[in-house]
């Protein structure tokens, strides 16, 4: 009897031990099951510009561990498929889409925690990474841009110029004097076919006017609130009627490539490298593009502000955040996303990125060689000059995108539409971008 007893409790001791080993194991396994499942990050850009050297960073970290991948997309309509992926739920983890309809929206994250980025950062870059309403901070900024005029210095000393001109008249002039002695080069370039060019133009133009008269914070209200009797866009003497008529003149006397309408950046690099074309508008991020075509032509390059072209007006030169990081929302990878950010921003890293975008590092411990001495020298004298410097208009509406915009300057250059035509279409979309839902 003793003996059943004791064998009863050792096989009941057993079955214990065998029923607790059995859960143990199942916990781990599941636990295991969980770890072992990458977590898959999307990561979406509108900058081709940086793509090579992204996936060269993202290849690296994919590779450094084993619980995150990270794969990029790029799309040159960036700003309106990101509006398709938001309404069909699509939406990436990060992106570098930014537009303040966009932060009402509560699109982003909050990222003002995030003190290891915002510590490192100048403090020019973060103010303009601030949002102007509620003060936070939903994108990380890891360059400084500028954006003016590219010109070719050997081309405009032939025309008799040493110096770009500072008022819209002399500009025209110049342009004709460049097409009299240089029957051979385009005076002005222009990639009429991608919409985002275009847009920028307004942006450097018509609204670098308002922002040069109405300074930046107030230039901000008054774009945020649509305020009419500050921007004025509908009207047929205001900015944007006379920066369409100032257009379609240039067009209309030849002063501008023939094939606008069809024209592309690759066709535009082609023709300032190889001399056919004086000057084009953009910015510094094609610079690695001008120096592949031609390797020698570092000494050649002139970079100058936007020439006034309103009564009373003052050149403008773009100098603001470049490369805006954001995590959505809605993301189920935040810390995940984060940890990504953390390597995509380390100092070796960012160096390697600004060289390749072509713009100065908004990170106090990054020292980059971004451009060759000349340029860097041609940058300084243009962000040291009397010149207003302004910032990207991320003010617009979420319903209306720069490259919408961009596409009211095609229908401009095709003739659908006259000068104060195209100043009130412009106002109608904003207006109706302001209003979309």
């Amino acid at each position: 009897m003793k003996l059943r007893k004791i064998a009863a409790l050792t096989l009941a001791i057993a079955l214990v031990g065998s029923s607790l080993t059995g859960c143990g194991t199942g916990k781990t396994a599941e636990t295991d099951k969980k770890s072992a499942e990458k977590v898959n990050l999307k990561f979406f850009t509108g900058k081709q510009e940086t793509i090579e050297v992204l996936n060269e960073i993202i290849d690296e970290f994919n590779q450094s561990q084993d619980h995150i991948h990270v794969e990029q997309e790029y799309q040159k309509d960036a700003s309106n498929v990101i509006k398709i992926k938001f309404a069909s739920n699509e939406v990436p983890d990060i992106m570098t889409t930014y537009e303040q309809g966009f932060v009402d929206e509560g699109k982003y994250a909050d990222l003002s925690d995030q003190k290891q980025f915002w510590d490192r950062m100048t403090p020019e870059m973060k103010e303009a990474c601030t949002d102007v309403k509620s003060g936070k901070l939903y994108r990380i900024c890891t360059n400084q841009t500028m954006a003016g005029f590219i010109y070719n210095k050997e081309i405009l000393e032939k025309a008799g110029y040493k110096e770009f001109p500072k008022d819209w008249s002399t500009f025209t002039k110049m342009l004709t004097d460049i097409k009299e002695k240089e029957p051979g080069v385009t005076p002005w370039f222009i990639f009429g076919s991608e919409a985002w060019h275009l847009g920028h133009l307004i942006e450097f133009l018509p609204h670098g006017y308002i922002k040069s008269t109405l300074g930046a914070s107030e230039a901000k209200k008054a774009f945020l609130a649509s305020d009419d009797s500050k921007l004025h866009f509908g009207d047929a003497n205001g900015a944007m009627a006379v920066f369409a008529q100032n257009l379609v003149d240039l067009q209309k006397n030849g002063l501008l490539n023939q094939d606008v309408m069809t024209a592309t950046s690759d066709n535009c690099v082609q023709d300032f490298t190889n001399g056919k074309a004086a000057m084009f508008s953009n910015g510094m991020w094609v610079l690695s593009d001008l120096l592949e075509a031609n390797k020698d032509m570092a000494d050649k390059i002139g970079f100058a502000p936007y020439p006034a072209y309103m009564q009373g007006s003052k050149p403008v030169v773009l100098s603001a955040e470049d490369s805006g990081y954001c995590i959505s929302a809605t993301t189920q990878h935040k810390e995940e996303s984060i940890e990504f950010l953390n390597y995509l921003f380390k100092p070796e890293n960012q160096a390697k990125y600004s060289k390749v975008a072509k713009a100065p590092s908004a990170f106090k411990d990054v020292k980059a060689e971004w451009a060759p001495e000349p340029i860097v020298k041609e940058v300084d004298k243009v962000l040291n000059s009397d010149a207003v410097k302004i910032g990207f208009t991320n003010e617009k509406p979420a319903g209306f995108s720069g490259d919408d915009a961009g596409r009211l300057v095609q229908e401009l250059l095709a003739g659908r539409y006259t000068p104060a035509q195209f100043a009130e279409a412009y106002n109608k979309a904003w207006m109706d971008g302001k209003n979309a839902k």
